[in-house]
């Protein structure tokens, strides 16, 4: 910031204007002795002036910052692999399917076919176990329905037997003999049919047992396809590719960044507040965010209590949408419009004045050509703004500029 130094007047050095230069002294400081502090000069060129004014005066908090996507995608690499082909490169527009870049490990794809061909083995082996149950099952009924036809023959010449046995035809040992076949025979196909039950019963658990193999190395196979169908990195988002950490042949590991995609219309500011204003911000607050080509309203959703570089980070989103020239990571300033003053004064803010402060500044006589120390205490600052609560009045002139060279002074002259 400039700094405005006394005007020095040049010294009388030739012995023969002595004389003369102390007459002229006589002459023309004369008038000027009724002025205190006199010497001190300084050149209206050299001056910032302000003028106080009143009004409404909205208390503004200034900040900087950039327009940040409120829906991104961050996409991380699932294995290890190299970058085997890049397609898009940040700032390109994207759709969810758009393919951002190709990456390569053969190792996965040697797994893949492992996996592939681990499917195929237990699912022919559900099929041949299936085949073999069958087959035993089949076998079991032939031996059961051999046992009845058998049954059958036994229990029709025991009926047979009742009869004759009466009659003595029939010895009782052979009736004996025949009711003793009967009943074993009938305990031999119980034991045929408990035998099929539980052969239905076991096959039914290793085919069970076998599909739990099958859903197994679906799963693998699953996993492992899923990996490589990673390989294709695609955007998965409609919107911009603002973010691409890695380049050509690079070696990423699994969870590194890719590449971040963020929505092209759903846009917010993230704005960068100085620390010592954070006291002044409210969530739901008006803001103005200015995109270099155009102001829009916005309002502050979101303020953030860390603190870095002497800094605090304020989220503003967009009133009525972000406009046509918003784009990610596009720079720019915001004003938050903290509370409103109404019938004030105030002026443009001198140097070195802070809000909430006193200070002795110059004011400027009706003619302009002289000012004299005025105490000043000031109230809430608006951008390049400043209000005052007492010391002046409207329509006052005060300097502006830093006037660090003239602390002795409590007069000056302004000269052309």
């Amino acid at each position: 910031m400039d700094i405005i130094k006394p005007k020095k007047r040049p010294l009388i050095k030739h012995p023969l204007m002595l004389g003369g230069a102390a007459l002229a002294f006589v002459a023309f400081t004369s008038p000027l002795l009724l002025l205190p502090d006199s010497a001190y000069k300084v050149e209206r060129e050299q001056l910032m002036l302000g003028t106080v004014q009143r009004g409404d005066l909205q208390v503004v908090v200034d900040g900087y910052g950039r327009l940040r996507s409120d829906k991104q995608t961050l996409i991380t690499a699932l294995t290890a692999a190299s970058v085997e082909k890049i397609m898009l490169r940040p700032g390109a527009e994207v759709q969810s399917d758009s393919v951002i870049m190709q990456l390569s490990n053969p190792e996965l794809m040697r797994d893949l076919d492992a996996a592939e061909t681990s499917l195929e083995q237990e699912e022919a082996n559900l099929r041949r176990l299936v085949l073999n149950n069958q087959r035993d099952v089949l076998a079991e009924e032939a031996i059961l329905a051999e046992l009845n036809s058998n049954y059958q023959v036994i229990k029709l010449r025991r009926e047979a037997e009742d009869e004759l046995v009466k009659s003595g035809v029939v010895s009782q040992l052979t009736y004996q003999t025949t009711v003793l076949r009967q009943e074993q025979m009938k305990k031999r196909v119980d034991l045929q049919k408990q035998r099929i039950n539980h052969l239905r019963k076991v096959a039914v658990e290793s085919e069970l047992i076998q599909r739990e193999q099958i859903n197994q190395a679906q799963t693998q196979l699953q996993s492992i396809q899923q990996r490589t169908d990673r390989l294709t990195v695609r955007a998965g988002l409609d919107g911009i590719l603002q973010r691409l950490p890695v380049e050509l042949g690079q070696g990423v590991d699994p969870g590194q960044e890719l590449a971040l995609i963020g929505s092209e219309t759903d846009l917010l500011a993230l704005v960068q507040v100085p620390q010592s204003k954070a006291e002044q911000l409210e969530v739901g607050q008006p803001a103005e965010i200015d995109t270099r080509r155009e102001k829009v309203e916005g309002m502050v959703t979101r303020i953030t209590p860390e603190v870095r570089d002497g800094n605090i980070e304020v989220e503003i989103a967009f009133s009525a949408g972000a406009p046509e020239s918003a784009r990610p990571q596009l720079n720019v300033d915001a004003r938050i419009f903290t509370a409103t003053m109404e019938d004030t004064l105030f002026v443009e803010r001198p140097i070195n004045v802070q809000r909430h402060s006193e200070a002795n500044l110059f004011l400027i006589n009706e003619n302009g050509e002289e000012a004299a120390l005025q105490p000043i205490s000031f109230g809430e600052e608006s951008g390049r703004y400043i209000q005052i609560t007492q010391g002046l009045n409207e329509a006052d002139r005060i300097i502006l500029s830093d006037m660090a060279n003239f602390n002795e002074a409590e007069h000056i002259q302004i000269v052309d």
